[in-house]
Order: structure tokens, then C-alpha cells, then sequence
């Protein structure tokens, strides 16, 4: 694992993130924390990603999403939205929610009570 460019790989994907795929800004997060104790598994998701940039890149998006309880250690949703204009991203946002939500419908409610707020 020595040789592989775990570290310029995950820089590039943190530039195409900024620049315009906010949408894999959760997963470029959880990679970027092993860059210094990195393994096999972090090399195949990294892989995965690139992957998946590949198959989607005629593809637009405009979303919100959230996950119940994906922060195994405080328990608190991850939310995420985009806000797309003329095609464009205007506003986009991936962060753990401040509060911990009781179901999949009030973490889903949370997020998109954040995009109008947002959009606002």
C-alpha cells in the first residue's frame, strides 16, 4: 500500500468535490480521514469512486438526503442537499445534523426544512 497515491487520488477527488460534484462529498470525507493509516479497503472505495464519477457524469442532480443515526459515535443523521440553478450548483451542504433524530422521516424532514432554509 506504500505505492499507491492514496493521498494525490483523494486530493483530486476533493478538487472535482469544490468544483462540481458536490455529491460525493460524504464519501471523499470518510476516505480523506485514513490518509495516513490507509488500507486495502480505503484503496477500494477511493476505487469505487471513481467509479462511480465514470457512470455519472452525463448525469444532473438536485436532492436532499439523510441517513439515520450514520454517525456511529453521537448517533446524529448526516444531511446533504443540492441546490442546482440554470444547471448549475448554487448551494450544496453535507454535515451531521445538531440534533439526533428518532426516525428516518424526521432526519429526511430536518434535511429538507435545512435546503428551504437554504434556498431562502
Amino acid at each position: 500500500m506504500a505505492m499507491v497515491p492514496y493521498s494525490s487520488v483523494v486530493g483530486g477527488l476533493m478538487y472535482a468535490m469544490i468544483c462540481m460534484r458536490p455529491n460525493i462529498t460524504h464519501a471523499v470525507g470518510v476516505v480523506s480521514i485514513f490518509l495516513s493509516k490507509l488500507g486495502r479497503e480505503h484503496w477500494n472505495a477511493v476505487k469505487w469512486i471513481l467509479k462511480y464519477l465514470r457512470g455519472t457524469s452525463k448525469m444532473s442532480l438536485c436532492y436532499t438526503n439523510a441517513d439515520m443515526a450514520g454517525d456511529l459515535d453521537s448517533r446524529k443523521p448526516t444531511s446533504g442537499y443540492l441546490i442546482t440553478f440554470s444547471g448549475g450548483a448554487v448551494s450544496w451542504q453535507s454535515k451531521l445534523q445538531k440534533c439526533v433524530a428518532l426516525s428516518t422521516i424526521e432526519a429526511e424532514f430536518i434535511t429538507t426544512t435545512e435546503a428551504c432554509k437554504e434556498m431562502l
